[in-house]
């Protein structure tokens, strides 16, 4: 029997018991699902395999994407926005890496010294996840998505109109009355 401790969203920790290995993803789909947490962001974020970034099961860190009003690629982390960024390779003398993709959000006064990163100037940012290089893992993909596909094959999904709010109703005229008294 495997035992594993998740933090709710509201911050209790919960200790949730597992058959077997086999079906630990499943149960870290289903609680990431309702955002619990298991585990600590590592310090430079969770590392995946580029080809899993289109159809990663973000639910397995208790995680969920979307898209903001402007239409960029977010990620819901623990309360956080995480933005989708993508990264050119690199080839130099000092440094060669491939091109990768990287979830991040600018760092708080709050983030842990080792988990921010610096960027040019002053900033600071601290990364949920980055995917580059590597070979696929199913695993991570949401189930039934496009496990079997050829690397660098894009799996496309149509995108739903947003529903526009209906008016907010106008707020009756109040008539003032004469005081009793």
């Amino acid at each position: 029997m495997l035992h594993i401790e998740f933090v709710t969203d509201l911050g209790a920790h919960v200790t949730v018991d597992v058959d077997s290995a086999d079906k630990l993803l499943d149960v870290q789909r289903q609680y990431g699902r309702l955002g619990w947490t298991s585990g600590t962001v590592p310090g430079g974020g969770y590392q995946f395999p580029l080809d899993n970034e289109s159809d990663f099961d973000w639910t397995l860190i208790g995680a969920r994407k979307w898209t903001n009003p402007e239409g960029e690629d977010m990620v819901i982390h623990r309360g956080l926005a995480y933005r989708r960024r993508e990264l050119e390779a690199v080839d130099s003398r000092k440094m060669k890496l491939p091109a990768a993709v990287k979830y991040s959000r600018g760092a708080r006064g709050t983030d842990p010294e080792h988990v921010r990163e610096k960027a040019d100037g002053e900033f600071e940012y601290v990364t949920l996840a980055i995917f580059r290089g590597g070979k696929r893992q199913d695993r991570y993909a949401v189930p039934g998505g496009r496990a079997g596909m050829a690397p660098g094959q894009a799996q496309t999904r149509p995108v739903a109109a947003r529903p526009q709010p209906a008016p907010a109703p106008r707020p009756a005229p109040v008539v003032e009355e004469e005081t009793p008294f």
